[in-house]
């Protein structure tokens, strides 16, 4: 599933797109989502929750969702 998240400001973190895209209910959820499943920003894999995305970054989780960034 293909989904675009509008963001309000330049970037945003990793940890808080994926509670703005429904992947995670809470923001304390991101450390041990990013443990437990690949996430791959712009197709390398990433586990830092602190990483920014930017207008026009995609992030893909296998078998959940791919999620572009849309500012």
């Amino acid at each position: 599933m293909e989904k675009v998240i509008k963001i309000e400001t330049e970037h945003i973190t990793l940890g808080q797109f994926l509670k703005l895209a429904d992947v995670i209910q809470t923001g304390g959820m991101a450390k041990w989502f990013l443990q437990e499943y690949e996430v791959y920003v712009n197709d390398e894999i990433e586990s830092r929750r602190g990483r920014k995305l930017r207008d026009g970054d995609v992030v893909y989780i296998p078998d959940v969702a791919k999620l572009i960034v849309k500012q």
